[in-house]
């Protein structure tokens, strides 16, 4: 009798990282197009991303509680599928941030930030792409190499961003506000290495 094939913990990891270059993609253009009116349908659609991602990682541990042999270790694979998950949360946290804080005006960095974590983002859906073939890949390494220097560009750039708000003559309230905000770009662009650095190590543990 032929053996059931089991769960595919390698294309939940795929799944994730596309899911982690669309909401970033999403993201990216609802701040280049910003509509304020339209800030609570965006939400929503972003909202249905990011609970489909969350249904993959509660189906993925369901699945490792039965599994005896998993591909590599049980903690190394919970680790990175709450990580990936991270990087959507953290990405759909900035636009709930635009909406708690009534934002009716984009900031020319905050474009520029969006295109930062697209960048980083889709480095790791390519990332996750390879992540099948780990141990013999000749371009993960370039993956986790590249997701480390965007995410340096994000602390430069958040950095310089909450700088010129000091410098730039504006409403106080305006830069206590876009101060957090750009804070959130600058965690989500943190979520994007703490990925490549999970994956760094569980290459390390499996070589």
């Amino acid at each position: 009798m032929r053996r059931k094939k089991g769960y595919d913990y390698y294309a939940m990891f795929m799944r994730m990282g596309q899911y982690t270059y669309e909401v970033a993609k999403e993201l990216a253009d609802i701040i280049e197009n910003f509509d304020v009116e339209k800030l609570p349908q965006a939400m929503e659609s972003m909202h249905k991303k990011e609970y489909k991602a969350d249904t993959e990682v509660h189906d993925m541990m369901k699945n490792l509680a039965k599994e005896f042999v998993p591909p590599i270790e049980r903690e190394d694979i919970i680790l990175l599928a709450q990580e990936l998950d991270e990087v959507i949360d953290s990405t759909e946290d900035i636009l709930l941030r635009l909406y708690m804080y009534n934002i009716r005006e984009i900031r020319e960095e905050a474009i520029e930030f969006a295109d930062i974590i697209v960048r980083g983002c889709e480095k790791i859906k390519d990332m996750m792409k390879e992540f099948p073939n780990f141990r013999k890949s000749n371009n993960i390494h370039d993956f986790i190499v590249s997701i480390n220097q965007i995410e340096e560009e994000g602390d430069r750039f958040y950095i310089n961003a909450v700088r010129n708000l000091y410098i730039e003559p504006t409403d106080i309230m305006d830069v206590i506000v876009w101060t957090r905000i750009f804070q959130v770009f600058e965690d989500c662009c943190d979520a994007c290495e703490d990925v490549a650095e999970t994956v760094e190590g569980i290459i390390m543990k499996n070589i």
